[in-house]
Order: structure tokens, then sequence, then C-alpha cells
């Protein structure tokens, strides 16, 4: 576990508390926001974010880890804001989020989210981007509505973020189809898919409530870190992850080819089991379908990977990078308890088992 800082350690943070402050700030919001989509896309979009079933009746669906939200608001106290100054931000994000996993989950043939079926194969591929599509447009409503100089600030910063994740999901793809991608480009590729937007959810709310671009570009830094260390993780649990707790299948992105954190180190380390790797990757990559391997085949690639060091390799990224973020607060003036709600959600992106 990463080491705590000091403000972290003299102010104990219950991050459950703070993780649903932000999901219960932002929640009606989002939700009023929802019912603005025509018939029958609120309908699909309250299915993704698990409020009804699949047949349409209540449901009390895992949401996701409201990371996001929860940085939104917590960042809108750096100017000595109320909270709920950073809630338009939040929901913003989390809009433009969910308009990315339910493009990615079609792009990637993934079936399963949150422990149930994903949105194209309940409701079919056009409304998963009609959806997609929407809540993309409805993020900037959120922001622009506002009419304020800050709120215009603050849709600028969401529509880079924006722009950067959508270049991260097309290097992402574009990986998938290459024999070797570097550390670098794997990187640059993750900083973009995960690392932009929750540098703008760290940030976001603060610009809401008139921080100067100096603070804002500081809380950014940390964000962006904080999303390489994010993604780090996710890549760990895309390979090793307990399908109980991630809600995906095991070794899923073994199936889907993708030129994840532990993958390119791996194959980057060189010596017996990085080579042995690299024939059966190059080989599996001129395969038209993995609908034919056994469970043993993927288990027999995650364990080279592992011979090769890419999991301990990831794992000692995603603590550097988590560092790099504690840093970047360093340039911000702020209390010592916002300073440790923010160092202990770092924490807790390290540290997480879904």
């Amino acid at each position: 576990m990463p080491p705590a800082s000091t403000a972290a350690r003299e102010t104990a943070v219950d991050v459950t508390a703070l993780l649903e402050r932000g999901r219960t700030l932002a929640t009606p919001v989002l939700r009023a926001a929802i019912d603005r989509l025509a018939p029958p896309m609120d309908t699909v979009a309250a299915y993704h974010f698990g409020w009804i079933d699949a047949q349409g009746n209540p449901a009390s669906g895992d949401g996701g880890k409201a990371v996001r939200p929860a940085l939104a608001v917590l960042s809108a106290e750096v100017t000595g804001a109320a909270p709920e100054t950073g809630v338009p931000g939040a929901v913003a994000v989390e809009l433009v989020h969910n308009f990315s996993l339910l493009h990615d989950d079609l792009m990637d043939g993934d079936e399963q989210r949150r422990h149930r079926d994903t949105v194209w194969k309940v409701h079919g591929p056009a409304q998963a981007i009609l959806v997609g599509d929407a809540l993309f447009a409805l993020a900037n409503e959120v922001l622009l509505e506002l009419g304020t100089v800050d709120a215009g600030r603050a849709t600028r910063r969401l529509t880079t973020a924006s722009r950067a994740l959508i270049d991260g999901q097309a290097q992402d793809i574009s990986y998938e189809h290459r024999d070797r991608v570097s550390v670098e480009e794997c990187l640059e590729m993750e900083g973009n898919k995960t690392g932009a937007l929750l540098a703008c959810a760290s940030s976001i709310g603060a610009v809401l409530g008139g921080a100067d671009d100096r603070t804002a570009d500081a809380l950014e830094r940390y964000g962006y870190h904080l999303g390489l260390a994010f993604q780090a993780v996710d890549d760990l649990l895309g390979i090793w992850g307990d399908p109980e707790a991630t809600g995906k299948q095991t070794w899923s992105d073994l199936r889907q080819r993708k030129k994840s954190l532990p993958v390119v180190a791996a194959l980057a380390a060189g010596g017996s089991a990085s080579e042995r790797l690299g024939d059966i990757l190059a080989a599996d990559a001129r395969s038209s379908d993995f609908a034919t391997f056994s469970e043993e085949e993927f288990a027999a690639r995650a364990a080279l990977i592992e011979e090769a060091g890419g999991r301990e390799w990831t794992a000692e990224e995603a603590r550097r990078q988590h560092t790099i973020a504690i840093e970047a607060l360093d340039a911000v003036d702020m209390p010592d308890r916002v300073r440790a709600q923010f160092t202990a959600l770092a924490d807790f992106v390290v540290v997480r088992k879904r």
C-alpha cells in the first residue's frame, strides 16, 4: 500500500463516505439530465446506470466506483466553495465517462459490465451508439446552461479531455492488431484514455468555484497521474482480477488481445519468458477467433506475463504514478482536510480490487 502523506496520517478519511457523498450529490442531477432524453434512450440510459433492470423494473444496480464525482465535488472545496458547486462538473464528467463506456463495450465486444449484460447486448448496438452520443451532448448542456464565465472555462477543459479520451480509445483499438507496442506508447494511450478525464474531474469543481488556471492545472496534474495509476491497476485486474469482484470474464483483457501495461512490459523485458510470450501473441494475432481457446491457454499466457515481470512492473508503475499525483498537490494551497481527502482517494485507487 502506498505511504500516506502527513496530512492523511493526521486526518482520518472515510473514503467510502467520500465516494458516497459524490454519488449522492450528483445522482439527482444526473437523473434529471437523463430524463431529458427522448424514449427509448432515457430507458436505455437508466438501464446502463443501474437504475432499472432489462425489463424496466426499478433496480439498485452497481453504478460504479464514483471516483470521478467524488473528485469533482472535492475540488470545489479547494477554492473554499461548497461541495455542491462542483456538482454540475461531477455530472458532466460522469456523462462523458459513461458515453465512453457505452461505446467501448460495443467496440470491444464486452458482454458484461458491473455484473450484468451490457447495453448493446440487451438493447442492441444502435441504441448503445445513440445513447452514448446523447450522454456526450448532455455533458456540455449541463455545464453551459449555468451561463457563467467559469462554466465556459470548465466546458473547455471537459471538451479537451473528451477529445483526448477518444484519441486514447482509437490508440487502444489500433494496438490490438499490432504484434508489438512500446511501454511509452501504452502509457501515452492510457494517459489519454483514463488520465485525461480523471484530470478534468480533479479540477472541474475548482474551476466552477473560480480557481485560477495555475491551481486548476496543478489539480489536473494530480488527476492525470492518478488516472495512470488507476489504469495500471485496471490492467492488473483485467488479467488477474477476480470475476466476482470485477464483473468481467476471467482473463478479460487477454481475450480482447489488449496491449495493456503488463503485456507490453513483459514483451519489453527480454529473456526466455518474454520471447516465448512474444511468439505466442504473434500467433494469436493471426488467429481469427479466441472462441476455441481453453481457460488453460489463457492461464498459460498470464503465467508467462508474470514470469517475464509484467505483473510486478505494472504494480510498481501504479505506485510510482500515485507518488507523482500526490506530489502535484504540493503546488496547491488548500485546507489540510481537503488535501487528506485527495490523498485518501489516490490511495483507494491503487489498492482497490475492482
